[in-house]
């Protein structure tokens, strides 16, 4: 395995972890709280965050998400009783999955995403988790700053994809900030969120 590939995926589980710490710190009156950002509550969200993850294994094996989908339906409860265990759960098996041999290697198709490699998968869900725990910690009044260097990172990564993005409408509109702005505030202006 490559060093690029251990730094990713290195990434990918710090990003998890990050958003693990969130999710761990949610109170029973936090479930139901409204994300402006998603426009959904917590419990959606952090549900849409353990249901992708469980999808590394599938898109990696060469699976569709119509097969997928079949599997485990868009609106089912994947958290069940125990949140953080069926989030811990989730996480080992994207990273196990990634970890694998030749899964950067990999073609998968991912929807609003296309024919990506597993490398930019990893990427892509990264990113993805980093920004969700933000949401939720700023939905319910959890420490929002991240990681610089997981903010840079995920900013790395999702900055060249942004207009394909913005034109399959996967996010809003960016947010305009000052060129001098740190990393976790270009990164959420390019997501049209502002702290």
């Amino acid at each position: 395995m490559q060093t690029t590939e251990l730094a990713v995926l290195d990434l990918h589980a710090d990003a998890l972890a990050a958003t693990r710490a969130v999710v761990a710190g949610l109170g029973a009156g936090d479930w139901d709280a409204w994300i402006e950002t998603s426009r959904t509550e917590v419990r959606r969200l952090v549900n849409h965050v353990v249901m992708e993850n469980g999808w590394v294994e599938h898109f990696l094996a060469g699976e569709s998400i119509d097969e997928i989908r079949r599997r485990v339906p868009a609106d089912a409860d994947v958290l069940g009783e125990d949140p953080l265990g069926a989030y811990d759960r989730s996480c080992e098996r994207a990273e196990a999955a990634l970890a694998a041999p030749g899964a950067f290697d990999v073609r998968c198709e991912v929807p609003r995403l296309g024919s990506i490699t597993g490398r930019e998968y990893a990427g892509s869900r990264l990113v993805d988790v980093l920004v969700h725990g933000w949401e939720v910690a700023k939905a319910t009044g959890q420490d929002t700053r991240l990681d610089p260097r997981l903010a840079g990172a995920a900013r790395s990564i999702i900055e060249p994809k942004i207009r394909m993005l913005a034109e399959n409408g996967v996010i809003r509109d960016a947010v305009v900030v000052p060129p001098d702005a740190d990393d976790q505030t270009h990164l959420l202006a390019l997501f049209g969120f502002s702290e």
